[in-house]
C-alpha cells in the first residue's frame, strides 16, 4: 500500500494488524460472522453491523488483505440469515408468555397484539428493510416470531434482506477500498468511520445522564 504524506505510525495501520500475516489476521472473517451473528440473533442492538461490514469490505480490497470479498461478503450474508433465525425462534418460543398481562409494565399483551396486526400488514417489507437499521434488525426476528408471522414467509424474507445487507454493505466497502486516495489514507478512513459510529452512543449515553440529572434535581425541588 502506497505511503500516504499523512500517513499515521504504523501500529495504527488497520493493515499492520489486521493485514496477511498481521497478529489479527485469521480472526477477520470469523470476527465478522460472529458480530453479525450476534447482532441479528441474540437482542444486542447496539454492535456495529453497518460499520463493521463496511469496513471490511474496505479491508477486503488491499493488496496483502487476509480475506476476499468473495468470501467475506456471502460469509456475512449467512451469518445475518442464521442470526435473524435465532431471533425469530426466540420470539416464538419466548415472546407470548412474556406478553400474558395487560397490565405488565413493559410486555403488556396488547402491544403483541399490535405487532400481530402490523406484520400482517406490513411485516414482509420491514424484515427486508430492516436490516439496514440498527436496532430495528435486532428486534424485527423477535416480534415476528413473537406475532406468530409464518416461518416460511419470514424466511424467505430474512434471506432477502439478509443478503442484500451484508452483500451490499461489504461491496460498497470494497469498492470504494479500491479508489486510490482511499487505499492510500485507509489508517484515516478507517478512523473517522469508528469515531463517526461511536457519536450515537455517546450521545444515547450523555443524553440519558442529562434526563437523569433533571429527574434527581426535579425531585430535589420543593
Amino acid at each position: 500500500m502506497t505511503t500516504s504524506v499523512l500517513a499515521l505510525p504504523a501500529v495504527l495501520d488497520p493493515m499492520y494488524w489486521l493485514g496477511d500475516g498481521g497478529l489479527f489476521a485469521s480472526a477477520v472473517l470469523p470476527g465478522v460472522m460472529i458480530i453479525v451473528f450476534i447482532e441479528t440473533g441474540l437482542l444486542f442492538p447496539f454492535l456495529p453491523g453497518d460499520t463493521l461490514l463496511f469496513t471490511a469490505g474496505l479491508i477486503a480490497a488491499q493488496e496483502n488483505s487476509p480475506v476476499t470479498i468473495w468470501t467475506l461478503a456471502p460469509s456475512a450474508a449467512v451469518a445475518a440469515v442464521a442470526g435473524g433465525q435465532l431471533g425469530y425462534l426466540i420470539g416464538r418460543t419466548v415472546g407470548p408468555a412474556l406478553f400474558t398481562k395487560e397490565d405488565a409494565r413493559i410486555f403488556k399483551k396488547h402491544y403483541l397484539e399490535t405487532s400481530h396486526r402490523f406484520f400482517e400488514r406490513h411485516g414482509r417489507k420491514t424484515i427486508v428493510i430492516g436490516h439496514f437499521v440498527g436496532v430495528v434488525r435486532t428486534f424485527t426476528p423477535v416480534i415476528a416470531g413473537a406475532s406468530g408471522m409464518p416461518y416460511r414467509v419470514f424466511l424467505a424474507y430474512d434471506i432477502v434482506g439478509a443478503v442484500a445487507w451484508g452483500v451490499g454493505l461489504t461491496l460498497v466497502g470494497y469498492h470504494l477500498g479500491g479508489v486510490p486516495f482511499v487505499s492510500t489514507h485507509l489508517e484515516w478512513i478507517v478512523l473517522a468511520i469508528a469515531v463517526l459510529s461511536a457519536l450515537p452512543v455517546v450521545g444515547s449515553v450523555l443524553r440519558a445522564a442529562v434526563l437523569r440529572r433533571r429527574a434527581v434535581s426535579a425531585a430535589a425541588s420543593p
